[in-house]
């Protein structure tokens, strides 16, 4: 039943012929060259802001979730130096009572 190729290929292929359809579209749009120039620059200026944003955004997140896996090491060093020096403190106890 199946070609081989895989849904992720397929996707691909759709998303290239969509492009190329859309490009198509444009090219023979009845509109001068002047404007589809423009309409075509100032899509491409809202495609590099939305990447731009998308990429600010991400970084944000990023750096928030870098900050908070520092704190949770921070709090599990913590923890376990306090285990380390109630074990030593242990360890003294006893041996004092031998």
């Amino acid at each position: 039943m199946s070609d081989g190729s895989g849904s992720g290929e397929k996707a691909l292929f759709f998303a290239l012929g969509a492009f190329m359809g859309a490009t198509v579209a444009l090219l023979i749009a009845p509109r001068s060259g002047e404007e589809t120039r423009r309409f075509i620059a100032d899509k491409a200026r809202e495609g590099a802001d939305y990447v731009s944003n998308r990429g600010k955004d991400i970084a944000g997140k990023t750096s928030s979730y870098i900050d908070r896996g520092k704190d949770v090491m921070q709090q599990q060093r913590d923890q376990l130096s306090a285990a380390l020096q109630a074990g030593k403190q242990a360890y003294r106890e006893e041996k004092e009572k031998v």
